[in-house]
């Protein structure tokens, strides 16, 4: 990347002083997480739009089953290959395309005459997320300093669960015109101001450093750091862009040092999906009718309420995730996603014609999504955004972020077949099972990084205590 596709930064303007520059990072961070809001508001404003939806094209349960989740094909391999691509070209760059992409997905799904069109037109808009999912943590993790870095890449996911509960009020505002193209379409005006923000930010310092542009590099963190650590900052980005000179490739993810890395972002990847959070997120309105709320407003509206304790939650989460750290809050709320998953179940196992049950079943999702939205909600996006090495860090976390998108199309997929099959009860317990093995795994596997610079985890691998040490002991 040459020097004129970087946003200007001109070096002959004053030194700021640190809090104008953490000002300058938060503004960053901020409009880089819009594309989380995108990611959130596409994902959760079919839960509201299918009811209509179905009623329009006259869709079977397979082809609403595939309204939803085509989203995901788009997201799986955008996500893949999108780390790999802002490896190439940069991640302000690809940010910028986000923006294009999310603004034509939303366009056509608003247009759609037929449901093959909408499909296309979610396609699309999974190509969107796709990228998002993969660029925004990235870009957020370089720009953030050490010690913040977990609230901050941690407004990815805050953003997601705005993007959420916008979707979900927007749901609502347009329920009794039944208006699913208006809430399909909205998704245009956050799009928008994703590629406006992104015209006036900088590529990251570290980006720059790898492809050998160091006075760049350094004029960026001039910017985003006052003068406090710079050169220390710089030096350490220096000789870990000295020794990532050449091309990451998948290969280097199986040496033997990098290969916990690996497994840690598939699998984290993997039970963040197959939990079940997803089907909560596309079909609350469906679980909440099926639990004894008949209305399709009253459905809708306790499915916002959902929403807004994902946000409160995710804020929560941000606030100790730089005081106590990943892995506590990790285990403490896959622990209250295994006991809140078999409540959901065994409400229903015990609901039938006026037992009323459905207030216990919307309390006991609320719960399920608060033990989510502090743990592998927005943990997974930081973990996998903080352990991989410069040279491959693009790469790998598209990977990792493409796997997780491969398991919540299955779990999309076949929710309501499973649902119908199996009744709601079983199908919660399974995800609860799920989670168990997630609780299992991320004990014995996860390691902490509070605290430690990137270069820092990054030399960690090449450790062999750092390799055997994984787990509770693992700093």
């Amino acid at each position: 990347m040459n020097a004129t596709a970087v946003n200007p930064v001109v070096a002959s303007r004053p030194v700021q002083a640190p809090a104008a520059s953490q000002r300058y990072v938060y503004i960053a961070a901020i409009f880089a997480a819009i594309g989380g809001l995108l990611f959130g508001y596409d994902t959760g404003v079919i839960s509201g739009a299918l009811i209509f939806i179905k009623r329009s094209f006259g869709l079977s349960i397979f082809q609403q089953e595939l309204a939803v989740s085509s989203v995901l094909v788009g997201a799986a391999v955008l996500a893949i290959t999108g780390g790999s691509l802002s490896d190439r070209f940069g991640r302000r760059k690809m940010l910028l395309i986000t923006s294009v992409v999310f603004i034509a997905g939303a366009l056509v799904c608003a247009a759609a005459s037929s449901i093959q069109i909408l499909i296309l037109g979610r396609v699309v808009v999974g190509m969107g997320i796709g990228l998002a999912s993969s660029v925004v943590p990235l870009y957020i993790s370089e720009i953030s300093p050490a010690k913040a870095r977990g609230w901050q890449v941690s407004l990815f996911q805050l953003a997601v669960t705005v993007g959420i509960l916008v979707a979900y009020v927007a749901d609502y505002a347009f329920t009794p015109s039944a208006a699913w193209r208006w809430m399909l379409g909205l998704a245009v005006i956050p799009g928008a101001l994703l590629g406006a923000g992104m015209l006036f930010l900088p590529e990251t310092p570290r980006f720059l450093a790898r492809h050998g542009h160091f006075d760049l590099a350094r004029t960026v963190l001039v910017k985003i750091r006052g003068t406090q650590d710079v050169e220390k900052e710089l030096l350490e980005i220096k000789e870990s862009s000295q020794a990532s000179a050449l091309r990451g490739h998948i290969s280097d993810l199986l040496l033997p040092a990098l290969r916990p890395a690996l497994i840690i972002g598939i699998f984290l990847g993997v039970f963040q999906q197959v939990t079940g959070i997803n089907t909560i997120i596309y079909y609350a309105p469906y679980i909440i009718r099926a639990a004894g709320i008949s209305s399709i407003q009253g459905s809708i509206l306790a499915t916002a309420g959902i929403g807004t304790v994902n946000v409160v939650m995710t804020l929560v989460s941000m606030w100790l995730i730089d005081r106590v750290g990943r892995r506590p809050l990790l285990l403490t709320g896959i622990a209250g996603m295994i006991v809140s998953l078999g409540a959901i179940g065994y409400v229903f196992h015990l609901s039938g014609p006026g037992r009323g049950l459905a207030d216990l079943a919307v309390i006991s999702l609320m719960f399920y999504v608060a033990s989510f939205a502090i743990s592998l909600g927005p943990i997974f996006w930081l973990i996998i955004a903080e352990i991989y090495p410069l040279k491959i860090r693009g790469l790998a976390t598209g990977i990792a972020a493409g796997i997780s998108w491969i398991a919540n199309f299955a779990v999309s997929l076949t929710f309501l077949s499973l649902f119908k099959l199996l009744g709601p009860s079983l199908t919660f317990w399974m995800y609860g099972v799920l989670a168990i093995g997630s609780w299992l795994f991320c004990y014995h596997l996860v390691p902490e990084t509070k605290g430690r610079t990137l270069e820092e985890i990054e030399a960690s691998w090449h450790k062999r205590p750092a390799v055997i040490q994984l787990g509770a002991n693992s700093a």
